[in-house]
């Protein structure tokens, strides 16, 4: 039927009750939505398109409209997803007791503008945010073309509960004075430490003012920028198991930020026992109600499934999901984040990802021993909640996911977590755990007679159509002979390679191998094989490289950086979601329990040393060659 067939056949009343809607005012502002004693009017041949088609268009909204209306969930699903804007001259034809959907919703619901859910708010702090978190008054304002063009000046509020201890004295604060003496925090930022110390303002300040330092690569400024940093934090004291403590920090932060409010981090640098409490105060007595409210924790996330699970539970009852983040410090390296670029903007990689030409893919990181720290790890768990929980399988995962919708960070996590449950369960006969020997001149402990493993060493095997037979081997400890983190990934042998017998060499030597390292030096390194220059035909296994102190004169940000941008921005996709955390903790159960039970011994290893040696006979087990340190 043709559209002024249509209209002709449409019967109208009261033509002179139709607002006037142009074309460029429908498409610009989007739909109307008129009610049922609203005229409609569709014109016939002598009316242009536009006209025509915008009244079919009305007349179509008008009637279903009507259904959505009823339809709770529909609202639910839809709401503050987008801000329609009505001209005033507009409006003041249609009957005022008319609302739409989202009205509708928006009233039952008892949602106003002053503040919103952190599912539904949106972050406006950085250009970097694709996040869907804000307030509605910014909405508005976007939709009306009022925002502020800088975005950045969007105050925000950075409570750190635990501020006296060493990892907010040498790694929050020293990221954070970072961010603000490279643009990525604003004036606008107030910074308040909270601890159970009896400190002043001044006591906090000249506590963090000797761990702050200024870029090596651009010192413009650096002293007055730091007396600025300096001036914007405040101190507060309070315990960690009461209630009054958390209720001075909402006032002194209500206080500072003034009328007009601002969004809130809160950072748990508290011990894992006192996390709960905590939370639990913040979320009852120190939320704003005047942007968004974000809470980072620390690792270990639980001991355990069940203890993961409690605790899970307990924050998923106060906070949303998006309002949680879990920090990894080693997730936020350049390494994992350039895994999923290097992935899926390089055509040359992604076709050779899978079965049909990787042999298998090494994780290793390896660390010495600090002396200055403690020697041992203070839960029977040890480098298991440490390294291996989260860190090894969140890279395991990115490196082996399937290409995500977009780099939005809910699609970036739902690849990971179908990654986590495709794998295994590890089978102790694929897990080879290790213990550094200590000895009196090592200064270090020598009376801890746990069985805490401080090397862990297991082949992963992932059940989907992509890694199906592939060994992912991973390596992690402490107390060996250097610091190395690196992935290794190796492709099979050429099928009737007719250079095979001009290699020279072991022919596993000459299997082409992408690195990814991280430390000591970040490269990225192919092994291919090669002519060897000269009159005979012999070939060589050589490493084309990009070493990125060589190509790249900047100074690499340190992690917490990375990831306190990233809670800033509202970017999640670094961050362990609850699913992922389960899936994780369910790979690993069958240790921890033989752990448990005894029924499995950490072999012993020298301090400085290589590890144990059964991980060099569980790698040949699963023909990989092991790589030298």
């Amino acid at each position: 039927m043709s559209l002024s067939t249509l209209s002709s056949s449409i019967h109208f009343q009261e033509l002179s009750r139709q607002p006037v809607i142009t074309c460029r005012s429908s498409l610009v502002n989007g739909d109307l939505l008129v009610s049922s004693a609203t005229s409609l009017a569709l014109y016939g041949r002598a009316g242009n398109f536009c006209h025509r088609f915008h009244g079919l268009k009305l007349w179509v909204q008008e009637n279903l409209n009507i259904r959505l209306c009823n339809n709770r969930n529909y609202g639910k699903e839809n709401k503050f997803k987008t801000a329609k804007v009505f001209d005033s001259n507009r409006l003041s034809d249609l009957p005022k007791k008319n609302l739409s959907c989202e009205d509708q919703v928006q009233n039952e619901s008892g949602v106003k503008d002053g503040s919103l859910p952190e599912e539904s708010s949106s972050s406006t702090l950085t250009p970097r945010s694709t996040s869907s978190d804000g307030s509605l008054n910014v909405m508005k304002m976007q939709s009306l073309g009022l925002a502020p063009k800088d975005a950045k000046e969007t105050p925000i509020s950075i409570a750190i509960i635990g501020a006296t201890d060493d990892l907010a004295r040498t790694k929050i604060f020293p990221a954070l004075f970072a961010l603000y003496y490279s643009g990525f925090l604003s004036e606008n930022v107030r910074i308040f430490g909270y601890s159970g110390e009896k400190l002043t303002d001044e006591d906090l300040r000249s506590l963090i003012a000797t761990t702050l330092t200024c870029r090596v690569d651009h010192q413009e400024n650096c002293g007055s920028k730091m007396e600025s940093f300096l001036s914007k934090t405040y101190y507060i004291d309070g315990d960690y198991d009461n209630h009054e403590g958390i209720f001075k920090l909402n006032l002194r932060m209500e206080k500072m930020e003034g009328e007009r409010g601002a969004n809130r981090i809160f950072y748990l640098s508290v011990p894992q026992e006192a996390v709960l409490n905590v939370a639990s105060f913040i979320a009852d007595k120190s939320q704003t109600k005047r942007g968004w409210n974000r809470i980072i924790i620390e690792k270990p996330f639980g001991f355990d499934a069940l203890s993961s699970n409690v605790l899970t539970d307990s924050l998923l009852s106060i906070f949303q999901e998006k309002q949680i983040y879990r920090m990894d410090h080693l997730l936020g390296r350049n390494l994992i984040e350039n895994l999923t670029v290097l992935r899926f903007s390089n055509l040359v990689f992604e076709p050779l990802w899978s079965r049909k030409y990787v042999r298998n893919v090494q994780v290793i990181l390896s660390e010495g021993l600090d002396l200055q720290s403690s020697s041992r790890y203070s839960n029977a768990c040890g480098v298991i909640e440490d390294m291996v929980h989260s860190h090894i399988l969140q890279t395991v995962a990115l490196l082996a996911m399937e290409a995500p919708v977009s780099l939005d960070d809910e699609d970036v996590r739902n690849e990971k977590v179908k990654v986590l449950r495709s794998m295994d369960r590890l089978e102790l006969n694929n897990v080879v755990l290790g213990q550094y020997k200590a000895m009196s001149k090592d200064k270090i402990d020598v009376s801890d007679t746990s069985m805490t493993p401080t090397f862990f060493s297991a082949a992963l095997y992932i059940n989907n159509a992509r890694w199906d037979g592939v060994p992912f081997l991973i390596r992690a400890g402490t107390g060996l002979t250097s610091h190395r983190m690196e992935i290794r990934i190796q492709f099979d042998h050429v099928p009737g390679n007719i250079y095979r017998g001009r290699m020279g060499h072991n022919i596993d030597y000459a299997t082409n191998e992408l690195i990814l390292r991280d430390v000591p030096d970040e490269a990225i390194l192919i092994r291919i094989n090669n002519k060897v220059p000269g009159l005979s035909l012999h070939l060589d296994a050589s490493e084309l490289n990009l070493l990125y102190k060589d190509k790249y004169n900047v100074e690499v940000p340190d992690s917490y950086e990375h990831l306190i941008l990233d809670v800033i921005d509202g970017d999640n996709h670094l961050f362990m979601r609850s699913d992922e955390l389960a899936a994780a903790w369910n790979i690993l159960t069958p240790v921890l329990q033989a752990l448990d039970k005894n029924s499995i011994c950490p072999e012993l290893y020298d301090l400085g040393g290589r590890g144990p040696e059964g991980a060099y006979y569980l790698w040949a087990k699963h023909g990989v060659r092991w790589v030298e340190d």
